[in-house]
């Protein structure tokens, strides 16, 4: 009998209820132990949904209050000695990581937050010290949840980060030197220990991700596996069954370590992302492995189609058997909203198009059922058919003007008019910046009132002349704060977008939208993403009206605030009947037409931001990796050459892991770079000396998903530190990124402090 799983479901909610929660709990509206009970309300909502599905195999330990590798972090008491000094209780040191600590006697920063892998959200990295030791928490949480479960009635599955992809993907705290990977030998009994409770509470299997399966692998990391999971092999029936699971590409290149898994029970695949994967990794199977199929895709939000994937299984189970394969979801689910049932405003042309995550859960059940017996589920499989059909039918899909544009493309299209040097003289007349100039990313607070306000605007409660003079009185106040605070370049502050892509998808034709498709970013934060189903354009100006109005009212140079199409692309949910780089190029076309009316406009300086430029690159090195790259950074060329040399292309970017494609950041020809840096080592800059960067940089000086306030000390230390890398001609200071989460007293705190620390260098480079 073929067997049905889930990998992972998402935490937050169908109203975002851990956010509320979670930001209750922050705000001390709610005792810790409010917000204990309400995520074991969500756990148990989640683990009732996937059984009442039909699900066979049910995930538990995929809840996280924040992050779940964050969970592993203080887990195995791999937490920095900054943060248990601080005497804080479990659940407040635990936050302190994510988000940092700022109360009272105690003030750390977060650890550092970076993609995971290539999607949109965000892990905390596991941070190891020279001297680094482990051991298992008390009352550990993957034994608590699993005996929650268990209690109220559901068998689940356990799921936990495997040994090495938890010390791969973490790196040494500042001051060490330590290899993450060498302390496997330490890590490993931590598991064992940790294993052997599970069986005991009762546990029959567990799923352990080793996602770094997919890199191009270090020699330290492929024998890493080794001692790991014959460690785990030699416990014998003391520990429970281990799935051993890999997503997001194909883990062919990686067979060599496969003789490490030869005792574990299966092996998960992701056969959305990879599919020609299946085949060579069943030929790797030993002779009574189970194979779980990731069919059912757990990164997007179109429906399944049924008959690829009934195709796909009948292949595993011709070769292993029924009774050896389960269906799964390509991966957690977490990358998706979480019911299409709470969508009331789509189109019920495209409805019927899309799945969430408890409707994909349902997708999994009937699979297995399909793939058993297909008649069991007939209304379900021609139902299936009929939405995939209504979908390729639809005229939204194709529209021959965005078409014929794009054939028209040439590559003088992707050139500025001059060179840099050529361009920064006039840019530098122009614009009459000082040395280290300071600037914000984009956005400031949105506070209440404005979301309050632009609510009242959606549900028409008051005209849309009401509307655009409330926004006018907030870049009136945006502006007053920074003629107050002293920055050099200004924002208008975005007090009009409700989101980076939203925004814009709301004012190109081609997208639809949800109302409560939020997916988690990062700890609390969400994002609802816009759905791509037709061909793009841009039906008139996104932006203009509102930057008009902001310079108009300044005394500083204003910058026009654009997403790029990379990040327009990659953070909404794509087409996947089309290339992506097809969608990219259509972005491009609408984005140039708004850099070109803004530069008209009298917005010269103009900032288009690919913060999703690093997570769209794939995960090994090779000709797809080129591929992306290539037509990546044509489509931003494409987005900003066509204005004039004295007018000043910004872009920013999240994260500073970008020394192996760093001629691609090259390539964008930006004027100026802004780059999320604070929790990052300075000496990664070092790359911009090794290649002889000649355009402007502003690396972050402070971390904006944190709270904290840093003293002016701080910012001190990190701009000298970047000198020891940068130019001071070459050198601008801003924070990491947006300001949109932020209270507008913390904003400016720390920007209060950004601008004295940019002043005095300013003084001393101008004096030497």
């Amino acid at each position: 009998m073929v067997q049905s799983s889930v990998l992972g479901f998402p935490r937050m909610g169908v109203l975002r209820d851990l956010k509320k929660a979670n930001e209750a709990y922050w705000a001390d509206k709610i005792s810790q132990e409010d917000l204990l009970a309400e995520g074991k309300r969500l756990r148990l909502a989640h683990w009732k949904i996937q059984k009442d599905a039909g699900v066979d195999i049910i995930p538990s330990n995929d809840f996280a209050f924040y992050d779940h590798v964050l969970d592993h972090i203080q887990l195995f008491n791999a937490v920095p000695e900054r943060y248990t000094k601080q005497k804080l209780s479990p659940l407040d040191e635990y936050f302190a990581m994510g988000r940092g600590h700022q109360k009272g006697d105690v003030d750390v920063p977060a650890l550092e937050m970076v993609k995971w892998f290539d999607s949109n959200y965000h892990y905390v990295k596991p941070t190891l010290q020279d001297n680094q030791t482990f051991s298992l928490a008390k009352d550990p949480k993957p034994v608590r949840e699993f005996l929650e479960a268990k209690e109220a009635g559901f068998q689940t599955r356990p799921v936990l980060v495997g040994p090495v992809s938890f010390l791969a993907l973490g790196k040494a705290d500042r001051g060490s030197s330590v290899d993450p990977i060498t302390l496997i030998d330490k890590l490993v009994p931590v598991y064992i220990e940790l294993l052997k409770a599970l069986k005991a509470a009762g546990a029959e299997s567990v799923q352990i991700d080793e996602p770094v399966l997919v890199f191009d692998l270090r020699p330290e990391v492929k024998k890493a596996f080794k001692p790991a999971y014959e460690a785990f092999a030699a416990e014998g029936s003391a520990i429970p069954s281990i799935v051993v699971a890999t997503y997001f590409g194909d883990i062919v290149h990686n067979f060599d370590i496969f003789p490490a898994f030869a005792k574990v029970h299966g092996i998960h695949v992701d056969l959305v992302r990879n599919p020609e994967q299946l085949e060579p990794v069943i030929k790797q199977l030993g002779p009574n492995q189970i194979l779980s199929a990731g069919v059912v895709d757990g990164r997007n939000i179109w429906k399944n189609d049924f008959k690829k994937s009934i195709d796909i299984l009948q292949t595993a189970i011709k070769a292993l058997g029924p009774e050896r394969v389960i269906v799964a979801t390509s991966s957690s689910l977490l990358h998706t909203p979480h019911t299409l049932a709470s969508e009331k405003k789509l189109p019920a042309d495209v409805y019927e198009w899309f799945s969430f995550a408890t409707e994909k859960v349902r997708e999994v059940a009937i699979l297995a059922k399909a793939v058993t017996d297909p008649e069991s589920v007939r209304a379900e499989l021609d139902a299936n058919a009929a939405a995939l059909k209504s979908r390729t039918d639809s005229t939204r899909t194709n529209d021959p003007k965005v078409k014929e544009r794009q054939e028209q493309v040439t590559e003088e299209m992707h050139k500025r008019k001059s060179p840099f040097d050529v361009r920064y003289a006039q840019q530098k007349k122009h614009l009459s910046l000082p040395l280290f100039p300071t600037t914000t990313i984009g956005s400031f607070p949105q506070t209440s009132e404005i979301r309050v306000q632009r609510n009242k605007f959606t549900k028409g409660e008051i005209s849309e002349q009401e509307y655009d003079d409330f926004i006018k009185r907030e870049i009136d106040l945006a502006i007053q704060i920074q003629d107050e605070l002293g920055l050099d370049v200004y924002v208008h502050g975005e007090p009009e977008r409700n989101d980076m892509v939203q925004y814009f998808g709301e004012r190109l034709q081609g997208y639809v939208f949800t109302t409560h498709g939020w997916v988690q970013s990062y700890g609390s934060r969400c994002v609802r993403p816009p759905i791509i189903v037709g061909d793009i354009s841009r039906p008139g100006p996104m932006t203009v009206k509102e930057s008009k109005y902001a310079a108009s009212v300044s005394k500083k140079p204003m910058k026009g605030m654009l997403t790029g199409p990379v990040t327009c692309l990659r953070w909404s949910f794509p087409r996947v009947d089309v290339h992506q780089s097809v969608q990219c190029q259509q972005l491009a076309l609408a984005l140039r037409d708004e850099v070109i009316d803004l530069e008209k406009n009298g917005i010269f300086v103009i900032q288009v931001d690919e913060p999703a430029l690093r997570e769209g690159l794939p995960l090994r090195k090779g000709a797809e990796r080129d591929a992306y790259l290539k037509w990546a950074v044509n489509s931003f060329k494409l987005a900003t050459a066509g204005v004039e040399d004295s007018t000043q292309i910004h872009s920013h970017f999240c994260y500073s892991e970008f020394q192996d494609f760093f001629h691609a950041i090259a390539a964008l020809d930006a004027d100026v770079l802004s780059i999320e840096n604070s929790k990052s080592d300075a000496k990664l800059l070092k790359v911009f000396i090794d290649e002889a960067y000649p355009r402007h940089i502003g690396p972050g000086v402070y971390d904006i998903h944190s709270p904290r306030v840093p003293p002016e000390a701080e910012f001190k230390q990190r701009i000298q530190e970047m000198l020891q890398y940068l130019r001071p001609e070459q050198l601008w200071i801003n924070p990491d990124c947006g300001l949109k989460t932020r209270k507008w007293d913390e904003v400016k705190g720390a920007l209060t402090h950004m601008v004295n620390a940019a002043e005095y260098f300013r003084e001393q480079y101008t004096k030497a």
